[in-house]
């Protein structure tokens, strides 16, 4: 038996729009019920929420019965954070930050086992490989681990033409928060500059055959992301729709 078909990875390189949201509450029962919402994909973000291992491995054993792709965000792209979310049942993995070919190349064999990678073989007590049920799982693995790395500064938008020759990335996410903050505008993405970036990024990013993804946090924005052509595009993220509307429930009833 192989390692289980990772159908966002076919999803992106067939082309197709795949919609997601983002998950920060860091917890099991949020999971699941965003995993019943209908997104295409969504992210256990382990840079801004306050996960570790546990709460990861919980939200993708509250995943597993969903339609919905878990991807996972690093804090970090280290080798040893990589290997465990990967042998906890992650099958794609999204990492901040990244600003040369060197790194890149660094997360793709971290991704990937021996001979040919860094990940270490150890998978058979963990969730990947079912508590090793899954028998032909590390002859089968790297076929089936989808690798995206996030570009969010200056320095990775000269170094993207670079990034995006790296055999063994799947698709490129753009930071929007990130890089308007690195390019002086503090946060304000919807700044023409930061704006024509994006676009410029996700242009090149489409025409080197890699999928181009971001996060939009208004209507406005997610509008102008998906006319740019973002193909993993997510739409918002669980804590703000949450809040917003509670509070807007709460507006309602109090002036009524």
């Amino acid at each position: 038996m192989p390692a289980p078909k990772n159908t966002f990875k076919q999803a992106l390189a067939e082309g197709r729009r795949q919609i997601g949201c983002w998950m920060s509450f860091a917890d099991g029962q949020a999971a699941e019920i965003m995993g019943t919402a209908g997104f295409d994909w969504l992210v256990l973000d382990g840079e801004h929420a306050p996960n570790d291992i546990r709460s990861i491995r919980d939200q993708l054993i509250a995943l597993a019965a969903s339609p919905s792709h878990p991807v996972v965000r690093v804090p970090i792209g280290e080798t040893w954070l990589i290997k465990q979310v990967l042998d906890a049942g992650a099958q794609t993995v999204l990492v901040p930050m990244v600003e040369s070919a060197e790194q890149a190349r660094e997360l793709v064999r971290a991704c990937t086992y021996p001979p040919t990678g860094t990940r270490g073989v150890g998978a058979a007590g963990g969730r990947a490989t079912m508590f090793a049920s899954i028998p032909d799982y590390i002859p089968t693995a790297d076929a089936e681990i989808c690798l995206l790395v996030q570009v969010e500064s200056r320095a990775g938008l000269a170094a993207l033409d670079d990034i995006l020759a790296v055999d063994g990335i799947d698709g490129v996410f753009i930071g929007p928060a990130d890089l308007s903050t690195d390019m002086g505008f503090k946060g304000n993405s919807a700044a023409p500059e930061v704006r024509a970036a994006i676009a410029d990024a996700i242009s090149r990013i489409s025409a080197a055959g890699k999928a181009p993804g971001i996060l939009g946090v208004t209507e406005e924005a997610t509008q102008s992301y998906h006319d740019m052509g973002a193909q993993f595009l997510a739409v918002g993220i669980d804590v703000l729709v949450l809040a917003q509307t509670s509070r807007a429930l709460a507006k309602r009833w109090k002036e009524a």
